[in-house]
């Protein structure tokens, strides 16, 4: 099990790559167009309802994997300073935070796409269902759900991770 969580969050991450270089790409055609207007060229219509969906899906896409690399921003200044028990209570407490969070963010979530597919809202310029964006992002969600259940297991000694594979703890 451990090898399918951290696999399928390296791959998700690795498409969430693909989608920012999908959304740069297509930003700099539409800035571009912006530019040589005057040639009859124009923007890219709805660029900015693709880059607000797009970075949704790309940011779910990265979190579980970020997660399970010990790769979230944190202060460590006296980190050393503190008990090895105190050190693990607070890594336990931050891992059963993060996975309570991320199971509130996708439960709202699923909540939303649902209201939105029921009220049948569109957006504005590409007249796109908004709940499309939504359900894009909550796929990574459910699956993020997975690798923080993962990673809380693992700090409580109850899961291991996948064999030669070694965190980045920047302070820890």
């Amino acid at each position: 099990m451990s090898k399918f969580i951290y696999d399928t969050s390296r791959r998700m991450a690795w498409f969430g790559a693909f989608v920012l270089t999908l959304l740069a790409a297509m930003s700099v055609f539409s800035i571009a167009g912006r530019a040589l207007s005057f040639a009859g060229l124009g923007p890219v219509p709805g660029d900015f309802e693709l880059v607000e969906a797009g970075t949704a899906l790309a940011v779910f896409c990265f979190l579980p994997w970020c997660h399970l690399k010990h790769a979230h921003a944190h202060v460590a200044m006296f980190w050393h300073a503190y008990p090895a028990a105190l050190r693990r209570f607070l890594e336990i407490l931050g891992d059963a935070l993060m996975f309570g969070v991320w199971l509130l963010l996708v439960w709202r979530m699923g909540l939303a796409m649902l209201e939105y597919r029921g009220n049948g809202e569109v957006s504005f310029i590409l007249q796109m269902p908004v709940w499309w964006g939504y359900a894009a992002s909550f796929v990574p969600g459910v699956l993020g759900c997975f690798a923080y259940a993962w990673r809380l297991l693992e700090t409580l000694g109850l899961a291991a991770r996948p064999q030669g594979f070694t965190a980045e703890e920047g302070a820890h």
